[in-house]
């Protein structure tokens, strides 16, 4: 069962802006850091960013995921599909999470990287919009 906060959505548009606030801030010290040529530094940040993603973002997706998509799907049958999306756009994450960990191991702190970060951020952007509207419609 998802906490209450999971289903007002009032709340969990609150989760959403706390963490995507901080992420795009990381993201723009990321940028600070590629611009001066800090690379040492920047591979250092991006870690701490790929860190925030997993335990802010993806660990939040995860109780969405066991407790709030189960609830909805059982009591709104006809949501289906836009969990299955919701739940894709998480799939979408760790994936972009994932490619992070490899590029920073084996390549370092380099554009890929950058980019991989911005796409994070697009993606969650667009899902958290989607779960907030479909929060709104079935609270």
């Amino acid at each position: 069962m998802s906490g209450p906060g999971l289903k007002n959505a009032f709340s969990h548009a609150a989760i959403h802006e706390a963490a995507l606030n901080e992420a795009i801030e990381l993201n723009e010290l990321l940028l600070q850091l590629w611009k001066k040529g800090d690379l040492e530094k920047g591979k250092e940040v991006a870690y701490i960013a790929v860190e925030h993603w997993e335990s802010r973002t993806l660990k939040h997706a995860d109780a969405e995921e066991s407790g709030l998509y189960k609830e909805l799907a059982e009591e709104f049958p006809q949501l289906k599909s836009e969990i299955i999306a919701l739940t894709r756009d998480h799939d979408t994450m760790r994936f972009l999470v994932k490619e992070l960990k490899e590029l920073l191991a084996k390549d370092g702190f380099n554009e890929e990287v950058m980019a991989r970060f911005h796409a994070l951020v697009h993606v969650d952007m667009f899902h958290n919009q989607e779960e907030e509207r479909i929060l709104q419609g079935h609270e």
